[in-house]
């Protein structure tokens, strides 16, 4: 298991990962960017792939993260094309996992986008099974206060149950980040008890809850949670670690970071530090 950190292929954030001492990353592609096999030359892929071997960073994941089951019938093509492309890209640098969210008609209830889910990831999930591959959902609701809506179903187990019957497919999984369970007041380590043989890939993230905020004003109101950089919010990253390693998860953890209220801005490097030498001690490295 090795720490990473989801990073775009820039020159700068390559050379933070190796200065750091990062061996493994998550690359975030988006449309039109530097590695999407829309605008990128194979040869600049290759380059990049060779770049990352060179320097020991192992690419645990591909991702991009969007409303997969947009509403707007031009913005879904547009979506699943692009999650084509990142199939096909991973492929092209040997990377088995490309993570996104399912995605969410606003409007409709976690059931009602079943249909639109099965719809759009049926055929993905076929092609990643064609190529060995897995896709990987985030657990992020896109929400948590007003408006109470969001462009991604796949944040509650009772959706995962209705994805996975509806697409039963090997290829799709979960893209575990605890983060998000925290601020659902959901138990991280059950979820990896219940889901693990599920999990493709994990984001490492931290988040706290501000219960005497919540005793008088609830779990649903702005102030009520909060993200963190990892060790500095109330995941046991101890227990989720012996957890995944339990229940037979074989990735990376890669942090998520620029999302911690006091670790950010000119702060941002330091507090990603701070979450790789935690996370180094927790999965049992010498810092």
């Amino acid at each position: 298991m090795r720490i990473g950190l989801l990073v775009s292929y820039t020159e700068e954030e390559i050379n933070f990962l190796t200065r750091v001492g990062f061996k493994s990353c998550e690359l975030i592609v988006s449309p039109g960017s530097a590695l999407d096999p829309a605008v990128a030359k194979k040869r600049d892929i290759a380059r990049a792939k060779d770049t990352l071997a060179e320097r020991g960073i192992e690419v645990s994941a591909i991702g991009h993260y969007q409303n997969n089951l947009a509403p707007n019938q031009k913005q879904r093509k547009d979506a699943v094309a692009h999650l084509e492309r990142l199939l096909d890209l991973c492929t092209m640098m040997d990377v088995g996992v490309m993570c996104t969210f399912a995605g969410r008609v606003p409007d409709l209830s976690i059931e009602d986008n079943i249909p639109h889910f099965k719809e759009v990831f049926a055929p993905l999930a076929k092609k990643a099974e064609d190529k060995g591959l897995k896709i990987g959902f985030e657990n992020c609701p896109m929400f948590h206060h007003h408006p109470f809506r969001g462009i991604n179903i796949a944040y509650t187990p009772r959706a995962w149950d209705f994805m996975f019957d509806a697409v039963p497919s090997p290829a799709l999984g979960l893209e575990y980040d605890p983060s998000h369970l925290i601020c659902l007041l959901i138990d991280p380590v059950e979820i990896i008890r219940a889901y693990g043989s599920k999990i493709v890939h994990v984001h490492a993230k931290d988040a706290e809850v501000d219960y005497s905020f919540v005793r008088m004003h609830g779990i649903l109101e702005p102030g009520a949670v909060r993200h963190r950089t990892p060790g500095m919010g109330d995941v046991n990253w101890a227990k989720v670690v012996s957890a995944l390693v339990e229940f037979g998860y074989k990735g990376n953890l890669d942090i998520e970071g620029r999302h911690d209220p006091i670790f950010g801005g000119a702060l941002e490097e330091a507090g990603l530090i701070i979450g790789y030498k935690h996370l180094l001690h927790a999965i049992g490295e010498q810092v």
